[in-house]
């Protein structure tokens, strides 16, 4: 069984990472340090925004960042409102970025 990274470590690195890159990003909600699920909200800056959730890819052996959901910010930003009154472990960081850079993908963070 590989070891699970904390959350609230998890969280630090991202920020960092996003920051060095000069990508503004929040914390939203701040979830359980330990097992709270992640979920990043990107805000294109253009009145749309997309929420990525991590999941287990079995056939890679590894986590991978899917679109739970995506559209217009304020329906996005509904939808995260709902799943934080069903999830008080919760953690929701958003990112601004025009570009539309998230970083997911990058080594380390998958």
């Amino acid at each position: 069984m590989t070891p699970r990274l904390a959350s609230e470590i998890w969280v630090a690195a991202y920020l960092t990472r996003l920051r060095l890159a000069n990508i503004p990003a929040y914390v939203i909600t701040r979830g359980d340090a330990t097992a709270g699920v992640v979920l990043v909200k990107l805000a294109t800056l253009d009145g749309q925004a997309r929420v990525f959730e991590p999941r287990f890819d079995l056939s890679e052996n590894r986590r991978v960042w899917a679109i739970l959901i995506a559209g217009a910010e304020p329906d996005v930003d509904a939808a995260l409102t709902r799943a934080r009154t069903r999830d008080s472990d919760l953690w929701v960081i958003e990112i601004e970025d025009r570009a539309g850079r998230s970083l997911l993908e990058e080594d380390g963070l998958t």
